[in-house]
């Protein structure tokens, strides 16, 4: 009869430890603690993780070999075709010719003459676009009857290629900086007014009516919810009018122009320097490449909130 009561006692009363596991109040020791801390971030950067990472650079490491690779084969066959005289090396020069051409322009320091008379150009041009596209752009997009207004003259000009401008821009403005900074600003133009508007546009209805539901007037809806989701589509627009600044610029300083990447490359094929000419090309490749590149990771910065 003892030992039952006793291991009736036993199963009535709690171990130590499941009173210490039912209270929560109970005094957790320090090496526990750290325990449980230092397995949680194990388990965090665990091997899941790692594998995650791995592939992740993995796949890195083959996107920028497969782009290496491209260039690569296109610099040998640059290289390779002038020298075997598949292509007239007179007008087509191998690769090192034109890298010694570009090392000599840049130690003569017109390298950098011209390319700093580019970015100005072109710097100009971009930022006067946005300055001017966007806050147009805003409001085309949120006030119907502007947008009614002015339609008939946006699918007229969106359609003139800012190229085909240039003769009236150089008539009227001058051979001077004037214009060449204009017919970037209105190249640049375009893709920013056009984006901004289908940014305002392709807000969803349903958050522009939860706020006015919630009693915010036109302009705080305005600050708080039309702009903040109109700015990825901003931005792409941006970034695409970052491209025609590169692209317009050469066209606009073969014309009257003293200085710039397009002045070289005009001057250089005119008196038949044609490593030069080349250079002058890829410097402005390049300087595109840049250029895209950094307002791509700036899109990307506003873009992120968008897939969260």
């Amino acid at each position: 009869m003892a030992s039952v009561s006793a291991g009736a006692s036993a199963a009535r009363t709690p171990s130590a430890a499941s009173q210490g596991a039912s209270h929560p109040s109970a005094p957790v020791p320090d090496v526990l603690r750290e325990a449980v801390a230092e397995a949680s971030r194990q388990g965090d950067a665990g091997p899941g993780t790692a594998l995650r990472l791995l592939r992740g650079s993995a796949r890195a490491a083959v996107a920028v070999g497969r782009r290496t690779v491209a260039v690569a084969a296109l610099a040998a066959l640059w290289e390779v075709l002038p020298r075997l005289e598949a292509v007239d090396p007179t007008f087509l020069p191998p690769l090192s010719e034109v890298v010694v051409a570009w090392w000599d322009l840049l130690l003569s320091g017109q390298l950098l003459d011209h390319t700093q008379a580019s970015l100005v150009r072109s710097l100009a041009g971009f930022a006067l676009a946005i300055v001017v596209a966007i806050p147009l752009g805003l409001l085309i997009g949120w006030y119907k009857p502007l947008a009614d207004l002015l339609n008939p003259l946006l699918e007229l000009f969106r359609n003139t290629a800012a190229l085909a401008l240039l003769p009236v821009f150089v008539l009227i403005l001058g051979l001077g900086e004037t214009s060449k900074i204009s017919i970037i600003l209105y190249a640049c133009a375009w893709p920013i007014l056009l984006n901004t508007i289908a940014g305002v546009k392709g807000v969803d209805p349903l958050l522009i009516k939860s706020a006015r539901s919630m009693g915010l007037r036109p302009l705080r809806l305005f600050q708080k919810v039309i702009l903040p989701a109109a700015v990825p589509t901003v931005f792409t627009g941006v970034r695409l009018a970052g491209a025609y600044s590169i692209l317009v610029l050469v066209a606009a300083e073969m014309v009257g122009a003293k200085a710039g990447l397009g002045y070289l490359i005009n001057y250089a094929q005119f008196n038949f320097r044609v490593p030069d000419m080349y250079a002058g090309i890829i410097t402005i490749s390049v300087l595109g490449l840049a250029f895209n590149q950094l307002l791509v990771r700036l899109e990307r910065r506003f873009s992120t909130w968008r897939t969260s």
